[in-house]
């Protein structure tokens, strides 16, 4: 089911680049449709190649570690203002502060909302007091959405069981899709003996990058260093009270640890020169790391929590190992290292058929599809 008539739609997230790295897809699929893209998010080196993709592009403020009331209530009102003079006829909102402080700006226009929620993140993770008040102010705001998304089935359940939000308004999204031809087997490297580990994300302990640099200490005191690598890409996180320093990497670098690649653009590039990819998080929404490593025939080491677990089919396109636990994930490497690169990539390539059968992002544009008519015929 499509809208009738061509709509101004409104993608509102915290970053442009997640919108031009994860939503392009969505994007182009809606204004082949007719419709008029505006995105509104905070002004990044990504907020001009929305503008080259055809989208307008609004500018707001916000900080996405900061949790000053004064602060989150005029981000309500920016948020009022901008809805008001761009008049989206639909509301697309993804991670937190737009979730729930664009919902009530939306509310109190009328505008239709369709949320996404795409992973916990650290309030949900800590049972403390901003758990506590994050709990709350989603219990409000999602009154407003006429659908919320989830990525797994574990993290709606909580939200339900917690009377976050009405059931009835609920549903199911294999994260943001994967353009399956964008990520896409490569050919193989010459081989020179050396297996090499990858981990992706940002540079935050609820990701399991002490566990990550722990189990690499491990396995170099068991098998020769010089034929296993542990690589690390992704971005320092400073003022997230989980961030780990540029003063830590260093040192697991200098006692030859890891080795830090930094950050990049074109990740489909790292993971085409490597032999696994590995993420020990805590929790995710559905991680969009091990669905890029899955389409690109990489088999995966992860651990067994909701957001990860959907993606690896154990002993089959990777292994499993516990949350928080040193030992397990150095266990589930060591099987990596033990199978031959024939194996790997046999691996790696019931990964792909799985992330192709069931993550494909025209799941989710059709989705979104069914999801916008609904929300504007009501």
């Amino acid at each position: 089911m499509q809208p009738s008539k061509h709509l101004t739609i409104a993608i509102v997230i915290n970053t442009s680049w997640n919108i031009y790295n994860f939503r392009r897809g969505l994007v182009k699929a809606l204004q082949a449709e007719g419709h008029r893209i505006v995105c509104i998010a905070p002004r990044d080196d990504y907020s001009e190649k929305l503008q080259a993709l055809g989208c307008a592009y609004r500018e707001i403020s916000m900080n996405n570690k900061g949790t000053n009331p004064l602060e989150d209530a005029r981000l309500i009102r920016d948020f009022y203002r901008l809805f008001k003079e761009v008049r989206p006829d639909v509301l697309l909102q993804y991670t937190i502060k737009p979730n729930i402080y664009g919902s009530m700006a939306a509310g109190l226009l009328g505008i239709p909302v369709i949320s996404n929620i795409s992973g916990l993140g650290t309030v949900f993770i800590n049972d403390n007091l901003a758990s506590k008040i994050a709990k709350m102010l989603y219990k409000t705001a999602l009154r407003i959405p006429k659908k919320v998304f989830f990525q797994n089935v574990q993290d709606r359940e909580l939200f339900i069981h917690s009377k976050l939000v009405k059931a009835e308004k609920t549903g199911l999204l294999p994260g943001s899709g994967i353009d399956s031809t964008r990520f896409a087997p490569r050919p193989a490297r010459v081989s020179d003996g050396i297996v090499r580990f990858l981990f992706i994300a940002r540079l935050v302990r609820d990701k399991g990058i002490m566990e990550y640099a722990e189990a690499a200490k491990m396995i170099n005191q068991q098998f020769n260093a010089q034929k296993v690598k542990f690589m690390i890409l992704g971005a320092y996180y400073p003022g997230n009270p989980t961030a780990i320093t540029e003063t830590e990497m260093k040192a697991w670098e200098a006692e030859g640890t890891v080795e830090y690649l930094g950050t990049s653009d074109d990740v489909a590039s790292v993971i085409a020169g490597i032999d696994c990819v590995v993420l020990p998080s805590y929790r995710e929404g559905l991680s969009r790391v091990l669905l890029e490593a899955a389409a690109m025939a990489k088999p995966i080491v992860t651990t067994d929590v909701p957001g990860c677990r959907e993606v690896v089919d154990d002993s089959v396109n990777g292994y499993l190992c516990q949350v928080k636990d040193t030992g397990s994930l150095a266990e589930a490497m060591m099987k990596m290292l033990r199978l031959t690169e024939v194996q790997r990539s046999a691996m790696g390539q019931k990964g792909r058929e799985k992330v192709c059968r069931e993550f494909d992002e025209q799941i989710v544009i059709d989705r979104y599809r069914e999801a916008i008519a609904g929300a504007v015929q009501r």
